[in-house]
């Protein structure tokens, strides 16, 4: 056991650390350092191709290959170097440019060459292209791939289970049947829904200085074409070049992919509590695993923890998420510093998801239906046949066919005979009659299982 989980203020990084170790590199303070340092190098790089004119810009061999290094991979002492620095001057951007004139001077770099660091640029230029590329990165690498794996498996499940005919519930009372791998289906449709909407959010950058109008590039360099070079900078790093700013790079963009994150999170809210009531209900069992313990006083409990460690994870997750949506687009005139803490924390929102996500996972591998159980309930729901035949009534123009059966069925208990009683009474030709009379709830689905199984192609 690592002591230091004990001590972890977080459970992210205390008790759920395994599950949230892909995004810890991404969006600790030593992966956000170490992108402010790869940033600030690749604009040294970058101005030294683009403007070749200016002194320094001519980086001998020596230099150059620390700049490339420090673009590609800092290293790991590096960010505890930064820090070392920022307790010094306090300030952390800041701190990242005095760090890389330093590495650059110790490599050969000339004064002129040195004042290329960090030219004409505002923190948040470093900031939002950082932030920008580990969202890139967190998203394809992380929260897409673990949704699909919920999408894949919901999906199976659905096929799997296509034909296990199961009664429905609208507002917790009978209703028209259903299958089990229907519902599952319906599920994942609406999550790869979700997930597209995630995948779709453009990931914005912006490179203008301090209030987005290029003022110091334009009084240092006025013939240079900044709006083309900010605009090959920020696609460089492939992300969607923002021209037009303030300080700040608005975040709208932030604010969409937090809320389609989020979205993704209701629909599965949504599935935690429905499957906690099948459970309930023994449609669905979960399979012990050897060695666990469900309950410090019930022996025979197998509790569906991993569905409420979801559905509260989940929660905390959204309310994060939906504060982010909130807030980060707005900042007062050309820039204030609210938005800077809060940046800080999108990693906690995305490690309590994908902490739910994987929790969710580790519930499905656990779940199988009791057919059994299910039938019970369906081949004893009778009632529910009521729609079948009032809406054969009414394609035969029969008058009043709904009245009828309201008042031969509704708060009453059906059970077969006296539906087929009913049946026979009815004013339709006889081939009718037989057929409604033949038929039994668990026979009532409608197209279910072919839903269930084609629901791949649905849009």
């Amino acid at each position: 056991m690592d002591q230091n989980r004990l001590q972890a203020l977080s459970p992210i990084d205390g008790r759920y650390a395994a599950a949230t170790a892909p995004l810890r590199p991404l969006f600790c303070e030593a992966g956000l350092i170490r992108e402010r340092i790869r940033i600030e190098a690749r604009w040294l790089l970058m101005l030294s191709t683009a403007l070749p004119q200016l002194p320094g810009a001519t980086l001998s061999a020596t230099v150059r290959t620390r700049a490339s290094q420090l673009a590609d991979n800092p290293g790991d002492a590096a960010p505890v170097a930064v820090k070392e620095i920022e307790q010094r001057i306090n300030h952390d951007v800041k701190a990242v440019e005095y760090y890389v004139r330093q590495e650059l001077g110790t490599a050969g770099a000339s004064p002129a060459t040195l004042e290329l660091v960090h030219f004409a640029c505002t923190s948040e230029d470093l900031n939002n292209l950082c932030y920008a590329r580990l969202l890139a990165e967190a998203r394809e690498q992380v929260l897409l791939p673990e949704l699909s794996r919920i999408s894949a498996t919901l999906r199976s499940f659905a096929t799997d289970h296509a034909h296990l005919a199961m009664l429905a519930r609208t507002h917790g009372q009978s209703a028209s049947p259903t299958t089990l791998g229907k519902e599952f289906a319906n599920v994942a449709a609406r999550l790869e829904r979700a997930t597209r909407r995630l995948k779709s959010v453009a990931i914005l950058g912006k490179w203008n200085g301090a209030v987005g109008n290029f003022n110091a590039h334009c009084i240092a360099v006025p013939a240079a074409d900044w709006r083309a070079i900010s605009r090959q900078f920020v696609s460089a790093q492939q992300l969607e070049w923002n021209p037009l700013t303030t300080q700040i790079e608005p975040h709208d963009w932030i604010g969409e992919y937090c809320d389609a994150c989020a979205a993704a999170n209701v629909i599965l809210i949504d599935f935690c509590r429905d499957t906690w009531g099948y459970i309930s209900l023994g449609y669905l069992r979960q399979c012990p695993v050897a060695g666990e313990v469900g309950s410090s006083t019930m022996p025979h409990k197998v509790n569906p923890i991993d569905f409420e460690n979801a559905e509260g994870n989940l929660g905390i997750a959204n309310a994060l998420l939906r504060h982010f949506a909130d807030k980060l687009p707005i900042s007062r005139w050309q820039r204030d510093l609210t938005d800077s803490t809060v940046l800080r924390n999108l990693g906690v929102a995305f490690a309590h998801s994908l902490i739910a996500w994987r929790s969710l996972q580790k519930g499905l591998a656990k779940l199988a239906p009791d057919p059994a159980r299910i039938a019970q309930d369906l081949d004893s729901a009778w009632e529910v046949l009521a729609e079948a035949v009032q809406t054969v009534l009414r394609a035969h123009g029969v008058p009043d066919g709904y009245e009828l059966l309201k008042s031969a069925t509704r708060g009453q208990r059906i059970d077969e005979a006296m539906l087929r009683t009913l049946v026979a009474k009815l004013p339709l030709p006889a081939p009718e009659r037989e057929r409604l009379a033949a038929l039994a709830p668990r026979d009532y689905l409608g197209l279910a299982a072919q839903l269930s199984s084609e629901g791949h192609s649905l849009p």
